[in-house]
């Protein structure tokens, strides 16, 4: 993998997260309007357009479930594919870094609350839920959070492969737009249960970093490798694999 190659997946991935939890950081901070002026609809929206400026700057990958699938489909070589997956958790991390540096002043006065990552203890589920730290889900088992990670990364990864279809050129260059649209709308559909990672390194590269500076609770119990890390990874690849079978043209 050329160096340029890895600095663009770091930078596509950096942008991602630095603006996707920016935006949670924004909302769950509020250090302008109370709590109640934000809502689910913030988050959606800025995650959506994290990806497509994501898409824009660097136009690399940025997440390991999709990269993975596409090296399962030979589209990506093997050889490249722990390159890759090493550049989206430094730019996941990098991202992560950004956010604190932004917004440290109110983190450290929240205590350093959970902006990084999804599931229990996250700011919105504090904020909008009641949830906490301990592991509770509210309403939501673990096993239906895996089930919104995997419906919600299938959806991505035929999103994905629908851009890239010779049947769909005339809208091939409108990618990074249709992928940011197809993230906001499982996000705003499916995203409550598990607050929708559907990109291992964009959960557990900042949550790597919330450990570092003293984010509690964010490896407690199972939930942190179940539906934002290894799901992801098998559904991604289960997706491809019907997206072939019901929607590629031979």
């Amino acid at each position: 993998m050329k160096p340029k190659e890895f600095i663009a997946v770091v930078v596509s991935t950096f942008v991602l997260v630095i603006l996707g939890d920016g935006v949670v950081a924004n909302v769950g901070l509020a250090p302008r309007l109370a709590g109640s002026a934000y809502n689910w609809n913030t988050i959606t929206f800025g995650w959506a357009f994290a990806v497509i400026a994501a898409g824009i700057i660097a136009g690399a990958d940025n997440n390991p479930a999709v990269t993975f699938a596409m090296a399962v489909r030979g589209e990506t070589p093997w050889s490249k594919l722990v390159p890759i997956i090493l550049a989206e958790f430094v730019g996941a991390f990098l991202g992560a870094l950004g956010v604190y540096l932004v917004y440290k002043d109110g983190l450290v006065s929240s205590g350093m609350p959970n902006v990084w990552s999804t599931g229990p203890g996250s700011v919105f589920g504090n904020s909008f839920w009641g949830g906490d730290s301990s592991g509770a889900l509210g309403t939501y088992s673990l096993l239906t959070a895996c089930m919104a990670e995997f419906f919600g990364t299938m959806i991505l990864m035929w999103g994905v492969l629908a851009v890239g279809d010779k049947r769909n050129a005339s809208i091939s260059n409108l990618g990074a737009f249709i992928i940011g649209g197809i993230v906001l709308v499982i996000g705003l559909c499916l995203g409550g249960p598990s607050g929708y990672s559907i990109n291992p390194a964009r959960d557990l590269g900042p949550r790597l970093f919330g450990l570092l500076v003293g984010t509690q609770g964010l490896f407690d119990g199972i939930y942190w490798l179940l539906p934002p890390v290894l799901i992801p990874m098998i559904a991604a690849p289960v997706g491809g694999f019907l997206y072939d079978l019901f929607f590629k043209n031979e």
